[in-house]
């Protein structure tokens, strides 16, 4: 404690703050690569909508507040010496603290982008080519089947045609849907 004693007493207080942030980041950080931070446990203590925002995020977490006081300590230790207003040196050192909140928001928005949706929608089958599994009889007399890659999985789906009957193993263009799950196809 004698390290503490001596100080300025702003000083002590970003020691204080950068400690505690630190540890309960580095806390944080093991757990996101081990699987353990499903959530902060913390609930608000007031009536808000914030839990159910559309965001990727949330703004006011513990998270968020481990993120700015972490900024905010270090960056005031840092520039301690070298800023003598000390008005100033807490203006610039919640503005790294904010600093530090935005740039993580600005990580989740990028890892968020990462992710893909690969559910299967009908509508992304227009235009695609495949083949008849099952042969489609003409003139919308008949259902028949055929196969289609739509976003890297084949698809067996149910097809009419408006033309002549296409035999098994045809190429074919789906040419629109019809009452939601049914394809019109013509042949290549």
């Amino acid at each position: 404690m004698e390290f503490f004693n001596g100080m300025n007493p702003l000083l002590q207080t970003f020691w204080f703050i950068a400690l505690p942030a630190t540890l309960i980041f580095l806390v944080q950080t093991v757990l996101t690569f081990t699987g353990g931070d499903a959530t902060d446990g913390l609930n608000a203590d007031f009536d808000s909508d914030l839990a159910h925002s559309s965001g990727p995020f949330q703004l006011f977490s513990l998270r968020n507040l481990v993120n700015f006081l972490l900024g905010f300590g270090w960056s005031g230790i840092s520039f301690f010496n070298s800023i003598d207003s000390k008005g100033l040196l807490i203006l610039i050192s919640s503005i790294i603290g904010v600093a530090f909140v935005a740039g993580f928001f600005l990580i989740l928005l990028q890892i968020k982008k990462l992710g893909e949706d690969n559910s299967f929608n009908i509508n992304n089958a227009v235009g695609k080519t495949g083949s008849v599994y099952l042969t489609i009889p003409g003139l919308k007399s008949g259902i028949g089947k055929v196969q289609v890659s739509v976003k890297g999985a084949v698809h067996e789906l149910e097809a009419i045609t408006l033309g002549e009957k296409i035999l098994t193993g045809a190429l074919i263009k789906i040419v629109k849907i019809e009452n939601e799950h049914l394809l019109i196809v013509e042949t290549i």
